[in-house]
């Protein structure tokens, strides 16, 4: 996909994320849309057809439960997402020139832990591209959630709007995990061979110390948002 930007393979990889979560196949997924079982997978692996009909794409997030614009890639022509060398302000531009992060209804707790709710998505948070590059997040596969009680304060606060890119999911730091039904987030620390720890912002509450296969990480925590 040599001839494809950093933003449309981005976006072809966010749908194959999405097929593997939804535990269906891209050749399932073609022929939901009347396509030959091929079609959607040299659209992913080839970059063949460049982009999909919206038809397809609606049709396609309808049954994944998701946005469209997580893996539509028209919003990533180079003659769409260049900078203007020009400080002038840029006139509004249509839906296509935002990018829909999926909220989901998870409540991500900075407590004793909360359950995870099916993971459909039921609203959206709109961001500019620019904003995205700005903020280091262009090419992320995010995801929106809520964060619940007070072990992550005062960096985290319950009611805060966090945004998890479930890409990054190795290295140290602020992450959503989820331990057995239940979703947390914390500071993810190594502790040896095997083993990770869950550490609290807020000193009132005790690391947790547990074997790597007892955790999944779902992703880092990358952006925070809440009232004033």
């Amino acid at each position: 996909m040599e001839h494809l930007g950093k933003g449309e393979q981005a976006a072809r990889r966010r749908l194959q994320g999405l097929v593997r979560e939804k535990g269906t196949s891209l050749a399932a997924l073609s022929r939901l849309i009347g396509r030959n079982d091929a079609y959607l997978q040299q659209f992913v692996t080839r970059g063949s057809p460049r982009h999909l009909d919206e038809a397809d794409e609606k049709k396609i997030a309808e049954f994944l439960g998701s946005a469209p614009a997580l893996f539509e890639t028209r919003r990533w022509d180079e003659s769409k997402t260049a900078s203007s060398p020009s400080f002038a302000a840029a006139p509004l531009q249509s839906d296509d020139h935002w990018i829909d992060v999926p909220r989901f209804p998870l409540d991500a707790s900075a407590g004793p832990g909360a359950f995870g709710a099916q993971e459909i998505s039921y609203d959206a948070i709109r961001f500019s591209p620019r904003w995205m590059r700005e903020m280091g997040l262009e090419g992320a596969d995010l995801s929106a959630i809520r964060v619940e009680g007070d072990s992550m304060e005062p960096v985290l606060r319950s009611g805060d709007e966090i945004l998890v890119d479930r890409s990054k999911r190795s290295a140290e730091g602020i992450h959503v995990v989820r331990v057995g039904e239940a979703l947390h987030v914390k500071q993810v620390q190594l502790a040896g061979p095997g083993r990770v720890k869950l550490v609290s912002a807020n000193e009132d509450y005790a690391p947790i110390d547990l074997a790597l296969d007892e955790v999944e990480i779902i992703g880092r925590v990358v952006w925070k948002g809440g009232r004033i």
